[in-house]
């Protein structure tokens, strides 16, 4: 059937109409992306430029990779007063000791909520939501007397100790994480356990040999959001740790522009951007276990 040529050159007007549109849309895009991408790499792009600075202020550092040195990084390892190498060692033996124990600990309380039904079930989920919604710094005064009271008995994790930092975070960060957990648990089928009974199995073979295995991505997210706050926390470390050897890198680069008259911004930006490099380093590695758990969800 044959169409007359105003039909033609209507047919063929909003073709191009449309397609203008979808070209304006993906240059909208583009700009948006371009944008972003900008605002998130230019803060990056200073600090590491103001780190290979050899001046000691910020003014010095605005033009970009002016003038590029190691000075402020051999700084960080050759100052005997601001030992920079053991806060690094401590930031990472307390930062990955408080992921894993998180991930553990977090695990078992999630699965005993999901799978078992005791009594106080429902008021403790209700407990563990409503004390998240209090801060932690409110808690900075108690958790300073308890832990120099816990250290008139137990020394060993008490105060100015790791282990006992770890213990401060590990209360502060199995709430919200047994939470996450356990809605992620229930997506999990029971009946995968119910066969695991019959084949003789009980709850640790099932939580250690299956459970587990299911819900590596979720434990994945928890160690790195876990890592990622202790690693980047600054209060509590700061009341809990006094001795310089003894402090994470929050607290131990603070000392670098703590004082106005003496502040030395490039070495500390030296010190942030070797601080980074942990959590960037985890965040690639388990990146295949994230990006696999939102599919697996979308999928579900």
């Amino acid at each position: 059937m044959l169409t007359s040529p105003a039909t033609q050159r209507r047919h063929t007007r909003s073709s191009v109409g449309r397609r203008r549109g979808r070209s304006l849309t993906l240059a909208g895009r583009y700009v948006v992306a371009i944008v972003t991408t900008v605002v998130a790499v230019f803060p990056i792009l200073y600090i590491v430029s103001a780190s290979l600075n050899p001046h000691g202020s910020l003014v010095s550092a605005n033009a970009l990779f002016a003038s590029v040195q190691l000075t402020n990084y051999v700084s960080l390892f050759t100052n005997p007063v601001q030992p920079y190498g053991a806060w690094f060692v401590n930031t990472l033996v307390i930062g990955l000791t408080t992921a894993a124990a998180t991930v553990l600990l977090g695990g078992l309380a999630a699965y005993a909520f999901s799978r078992m039904r005791f009594r106080g079930r429902r008021l403790g989920l209700t407990s563990i939501l409503l004390i998240q919604m209090f801060p932690q710094l409110l808690g900075v005064v108690a958790i300073f007397l308890l832990m120099n009271s816990i250290s008139e008995v137990f020394p060993s994790i008490g105060l100015d100790t790791q282990s006992g930092l770890i213990l401060v975070y590990l209360g502060g960060a199995l709430g919200v994480n047994t939470y996450l957990l356990y809605g992620f648990f229930n997506t999990v089928p029971s009946s995968i356990d119910e066969a695991a009974k019959l084949d003789g199995a009980g709850h640790a073979r099932i939580f250690f040999t299956i459970v587990l295995r299911l819900s590596a991505p979720v434990l994945a997210v928890v160690g790195l959001l876990s890592f990622i706050a202790t690693t980047s926390e600054f209060v509590v470390a700061s009341v809990v740790l006094t001795d310089p050897h003894r402090q994470t890198l929050a607290v131990g680069l603070f000392q670098f522009v703590s004082q106005q008259t003496s502040a030395n911004w490039p070495v500390f930006a030296a010190g942030a951007v070797l601080a980074a490099l942990p959590v960037v380093t985890l965040f690639f590695v388990l990146q295949k276990y994230i990006v696999g758990g939102l599919t697996a969800g979308a999928v579900k």
